[in-house]
């Protein structure tokens, strides 16, 4: 059964669904559409590694003490991991350019990265 505010939902999301549409046709049939497009999605890559930026600068002030009074390995394994995904995330597309075996140079370092960080929360949450 639907409710009262169903049908005004829908009509919101076709709405979304069409601006959006709209936006990528201005881009696609505009002359010089591409070069717009690569400044737009440039604009939301910076923007959203700002975020994330942000985001880890907060974290680190938040947590700071309890950084510091982690064991020398466990905060050698929590930055190294981090700079591991920073330097991966960077050389990203000469990663991809390299072919098949770049793509999976990618995937195995970010798996690296991803696992430090998890047993260095591990060893961060475990009661000894």
């Amino acid at each position: 059964m639907r409710g009262p505010g169903a049908s005004l939902r829908s009509v919101q999301f076709a709405w979304k669904f069409a601006v959006v549409a709209l936006m990528a046709l201005v881009f696609v049939v505009l002359p010089g559409g591409g070069r717009a497009l690569d400044v737009v999605l440039t604009l939301l890559t910076v923007a959203f590694f700002a975020a994330i930026a942000l985001l880890v600068a907060r974290m680190w002030r938040q947590y700071r003490l309890d950084i510091e009074t982690l064991d020398s390995s466990v905060r050698f394994a929590l930055y190294g991991s981090l700079a591991i995904a920073v330097l991966t995330f960077t050389g990203t597309a000469r990663l991809f350019d390299a072919g098949g075996a770049g793509v999976l140079l990618w995937f195995a370092l970010l798996a690296l990265a991803s696992y430090g960080l998890f047993w260095a929360w591990a060893r961060y949450r475990r009661y000894d």
